[in-house]
């Protein structure tokens, strides 16, 4: 179990094991706030949030053939190429003879495994070779994860005369449907503005003859099953579909086998579980302590390089951000009520270091591609194991050491 003591504004807090006496402090502040909407405390077992990093050496897939060896055309290729790509991916790798030739995939991959480029490399080949067909629609979960999707679709085929759209909720829509007037090869969007596009008549979804579902288990987490079967039942000329999805439960096999069709699997995977190359432990806040002070002692150690903390609600998050850069810690916050520009900004800075910390709700932090972020912080507990998987899964990205604390009253 997590033990730190330090000295903050002339008070000294330590966060002690289970059983441990702790220091003096502000009684109330080591309280959990009463979340808003009647939020139900955490079930959860704290022993499930311990565990030690698994330690072993991770082996680098290397493919045997480099970028200028793939069966595709030959300017996708020179673009790969200048953008630093040496060689495929595995997931790539493993991919894209199957994607060439029009068949159905599921995909099980991690973020950070290249699956964003195992899915636009082929695509991008196809238009090249018939730009007037093979339109794709690409539904992701959230917007961050869009504007991801699109930004490598634009470093991709860059000269290639190929153009895109992306449409995400938190954006004026009136810009989205002076976009759809344009022509775009690809559309990127998630599932709720692409079915109100959809509705208002502004998205053909029968001119798309490529779907892709990337994050599909995401997807369902956040309730949009429902958003995406209406869309899927719409695209009548649609030939080719690939899924991915980090996951594969059981309970999802029936709704992906109506999606698919004669699909091939491919699973990428290091041997390891979401979370083995975390180490996983949990500070216990007694009765007394100060569980901000107890944070900020914590973030304050030199290692704490890039945090990602998450709070239950909208309002826990913007009040936590605020008494963070009072404390002095550069830090911004992400939220489902703040702008999709605000979040974009907040994110940018975090990504390129001119803030330390970045706080954000679950929906919010979904899609947040960060590769360095060295530690997560669960400020309260979450109210479901899968809510602290996918949490603790934006730190020790693509193999790299990630630690995840949680505070636990």
């Amino acid at each position: 179990m997590y033990h730190t003591s330090f000295k903050n504004n002339n008070k000294k807090t330590s966060a002690t094991p289970s059983g441990g006496r702790p220091s003096g402090g502000n009684r109330d502040a080591g309280r959990r706030p009463q979340s808003r909407g009647g939020r139900k405390p955490s079930t959860l077992n704290p022993s499930l949030l311990i565990k030690k990093a698994v330690s072993q050496e991770i082996v680098d897939y290397k493919s045997d053939r480099l970028i200028a060896d793939l069966p595709v055309n030959e300017k996708l290729r020179a673009c790969l190429q200048a953008k630093g790509f040496e060689r495929p991916t595995e997931i790539q790798d493993k991919t894209l003879e199957t994607l060439l030739e029009g068949r159905d995939l599921l995909g099980i991959a991690q973020t950070g495994t290249g699956k964003t480029g195992a899915f636009l490399i082929p695509i991008i080949d196809q238009l090249l070779r018939s730009p007037q067909k093979n339109y794709a629609l690409i539904m992701v979960p959230t917007r961050e994860l869009a504007t991801q999707v699109e930004d490598e679709f634009k470093s991709m085929t860059n000269g290639l005369g190929l153009y895109s759209s992306c449409h995400i909720g938190g954006t004026n829509i009136n810009r989205d449907l002076d976009n759809l007037r344009k022509k775009s090869h690809v559309v990127i969007g998630t599932p709720g503005r692409l079915l109100d596009l959809a509705n208002r008549r502004a998205l053909d979804l029968k001119s798309f003859h490529t779907l892709v579902l990337d994050e599909f288990d995401r997807m369902l987490d956040m309730g949009f099953v429902h958003d995406v079967k209406k869309l899927i039942s719409s695209m009548h000329n649609r030939e080719h579909t690939l899924l991915f999805s980090a996951t594969l439960d059981k309970t999802q096999e029936s709704l992906i086998g109506g999606i698919l069709t004669n699909a091939a699997t491919v699973k990428v995977s290091q041997g390891e579980s979401t979370g083995d190359h975390i180490e996983q432990d949990i500070v216990r806040i007694g009765t007394g302590e100060n569980k901000f002070d107890v944070l900020c002692g914590i973030i304050a150690n030199e290692e704490y390089q890039k945090v990602l903390v998450f709070e239950e609600t909208k309002h826990q998050v913007k009040k936590l951000c605020i008494q963070l850069n009072k404390a002095g810690f550069d830090s911004d916050d992400i939220h489902g009520n703040k702008s999709q520009n605000a979040r974009q900004t907040a994110l940018n800075a975090f990504k390129q270091g001119r803030i330390k910390v970045l706080v954000a709700t679950d929906v919010a932090a979904r899609g947040i591609d960060v590769s360095d972020v060295t530690h997560v912080i669960n400020y309260q507990v979450p109210q479901t194991f899968d809510s602290y998987i996918h949490r603790i899964g934006r730190t020790g990205r693509a193999g790299k050491a990630g630690k995840a604390l949680t505070f636990v009253s």
